[in-house]
């Protein structure tokens, strides 16, 4: 497992974005999926072509923009139209968190946070992260920021939250969990002790071990084949 990396999850609109800025400010790295997940289906970009191909021209704004409401419209009430979009955005998401991950790692980050809305979900970046911490906040709340924030009706919200596994199910398998149901104070304090807790840890000496391991290795066999070659010459 890759130890250096902690997922940060919770339910739609539960205040990951909030988690994600104080851990900013507290100088921690975070890998928004979110972000990433708008870049890659720019127009013209491998996902954009798929989606198009997929789901049409109705899909996509005037100037070629996808347009996110008519495909949310689309895929959050059709289990395996969402499926399919799954199956084309994750592959393009992921690679990208990857190639994000391996910068910071190789700048000597002792750990970088992957905000991921739906880690427990699609389980593909379970096996990379060594802690999980999940945001909750009520159910009502999540549908009064969903209609606030983005014009849901209450039955859209409702929608968006049940296509996600249960906030208490996530609850139950994290290993932090940050409470946003109070105010920003008691949330801040609670991103700081996780932040202590993950300082502390002396997981990524431990990656960078096993890493440091494999390069001698290389070196040590890239010498041998050396030597053979000059000796035989």
């Amino acid at each position: 497992r890759t130890m250096f990396l902690i997922g940060l999850t919770g339910g739609i609109a539960s205040g990951k974005s909030t988690v994600a800025n104080i851990l900013l400010s507290l100088g921690i790295d975070v890998i928004d999926a979110d972000k990433i997940a708008r870049e890659v289906v720019e127009p013209g970009k491998p996902a954009w072509v798929q989606i198009r191909r997929e789901f049409g021209s109705e899909v996509l704004l005037g100037d070629g923009r996808l347009n996110r409401p008519a495909l949310g419209r689309i895929v959050f009430g059709d289990h395996e139209k969402r499926r399919k979009l799954n199956r084309i955005t994750h592959p393009e998401i992921h690679k990208e968190m990857a190639f994000q991950s391996l910068k910071l790692f190789l700048r000597g980050r002792q750990f970088v946070v992957v905000d991921v809305p739906l880690l427990y979900e699609t389980k593909t970046m379970l096996r990379f992260v060594h802690k999980v911490i999940v945001v909750k906040c009520t159910p009502a709340q999540q549908v009064e920021r969903l209609m606030s924030r983005n014009g849901f009706t209450e039955e859209e919200a409702r929608k968006r939250i049940e296509s996600q596994l249960p906030l208490e199910q996530k609850c139950g398998l994290a290993d932090f969990i940050i409470d946003n149901t109070g105010d920003p104070d008691t949330v801040r304090a609670q991103v700081e002790d996780v932040v202590r807790q993950l300082r502390g840890s002396w997981a990524h000496w431990k990656v960078r071990g096993a890493v440091l391991v494999v390069v001698l290795g290389l070196l040590v066999g890239v010498i041998w084949l050396i030597t053979r070659v000059t000796t035989v010459l």
